[in-house]
């Protein structure tokens, strides 16, 4: 099985980044994961560069990534109540050119770290919606954490409740057939 992860914080050492290697770890032995590590780099979507011949070089690349992907792990922080704009923006690349997303049939699962009680509910909903939107095959189950008490220790996901509930959900992702 071979993933693709986006991770929507920017930030090093996030804890939405800690949460991407450790969904990472989770995965079946013997698949492969790469974190699409030029989010930053990809333009704000517009018609006028997703044109022939002028596409950036970077949205190329994302794109040929979820192509090349049998599943996606989205990973995004929440900002004023919604998914983040690094999310959205590497979202919208995804689901065009219309009627040839890349991210069209992609099974994709959905994850969020923040401090906030809910766990990024509000992200984690807005960004399903918009994956499903641009297509993609969401496992409608998301999963967050609160970082408000110690759930990472030097990167590791210890809570053990929070741990069971990554391991399902990467579990009900990695059991899809892939094509």
């Amino acid at each position: 099985m071979n993933v693709i992860v986006l991770v929507g914080s920017l930030r090093a050492d996030s804890t939405n980044r800690q949460l991407a290697e450790n969904a990472i770890a989770q995965l079946p032995e013997g698949s492969t994961a790469r974190v699409f590590d030029r989010v930053a780099d990809l333009p704000h979507y517009s018609e006028d560069l997703d044109a022939e011949g002028r596409v950036p070089a970077v949205a190329e690349e994302l794109r040929r990534a979820i192509a090349d992907a049998d599943a996606l792990i989205a990973v995004t922080p929440e900002y004023n109540g919604t998914l983040s704009s690094v999310m959205k923006n590497a979202i919208d690349w995804a689901s065009r050119p219309y009627g040839e997303a890349c991210v069209s049939g992609t099974r994709t699962i959905v994850l969020a770290a923040s401090a906030a009680p809910y766990a990024a509910q509000w992200a984690r909903t807005d960004a399903v919606r918009a994956l499903q939107v641009a297509g993609a095959d969401v496992v409608e189950d998301t999963f967050g954490v609160g970082t408000s008490h110690e759930a990472f220790v030097d990167g590791t996901l210890v809570d053990a409740e929070a741990l069971a509930e990554l391991r399902a959900l990467v579990g009900r992702l990695a059991a899809t057939p892939v094509a």
